[in-house]
């Protein structure tokens, strides 16, 4: 499998061999049952779906319920499923996957949706310096855009154009993190730096293939 389901718990650092201090992140990864095997006889591709994370069964639709019971689990709150995985290595109907499929020091990919942050101005979004100082009469213009198209022609903004919106909440992945430990007994792996997304926040850890 080249993959799991997990959650942002928090950054830390830890020290190496030589006393060098390195930012990392903690992520809880599975346990994750596999709720269905996808083929291209009968779905039309190839796909392996994991669920991951308790959830309430009064906050679960009955298709899912049904869909979970079938497995013999209780219903989950996250469903993802990974396309990619080693052709010699398939996963049965109902196993469950934990962090024995990643191995200390190898390097994964981490995908997550990075923090929201509302409705923001064009020095915020996109780190632009403002119009200038506050002199020779300028009000308030400390932070505006400035120009943002031309005049007779061609008498539009340009598609594209950086200015003021929502920033945040994009699908964010940060390749090649190193796995620098693995607690097996707590379902942690502890990632070489940072990841998108805010505590408690799913992820998905894939390893390259």
């Amino acid at each position: 499998m080249s993959g799991l389901i997990g959650k942002k718990i928090g950054m830390t650092s830890i020290y190496d061999a030589s006393g060098k201090n390195i930012p990392c992140t903690v992520i809880e990864a599975g346990p994750c049952t596999v709720t269905q095997i996808k083929s291209v006889e009968k779905e039309g591709y190839d796909a392996i779906q994991l669920s991951f994370n308790e959830k309430r069964e009064k906050s679960t639709t009955k298709a899912l319920k049904g869909h979970f019971a079938k497995v013999g689990i209780t219903p989950k709150s996250k469903i993802v499923e990974f396309t990619r995985f080693e052709e010699g290595h398939r996963k049965t109907f109902g196993e469950v996957l934990t962090t024995d499929i990643f191995i200390e020091g190898e390097y994964v990919d981490v995908v997550g949706i990075s923090k929201g942050k509302g409705f923001q101005g064009v020095v915020k979004r996109y780190n632009f310096s403002g119009v200038g100082d506050k002199t020779h009469g300028q009000h308030d213009r400390l932070r505006a855009p400035g120009s943002v198209g031309a005049s007779s022609w061609p008498s539009r903004v340009f598609k594209g154009t950086r200015m003021a919106g929502r920033m945040g909440s994009d699908r964010v992945k940060m390749i090649n993190l190193q796995i620098l430990k693995i607690i097996k007994d707590k379902n942690l792996i502890i990632v070489k730096g940072s990841i998108p997304g805010y505590k408690g926040s799913y992820v998905l850890v894939e390893r390259f293939i």
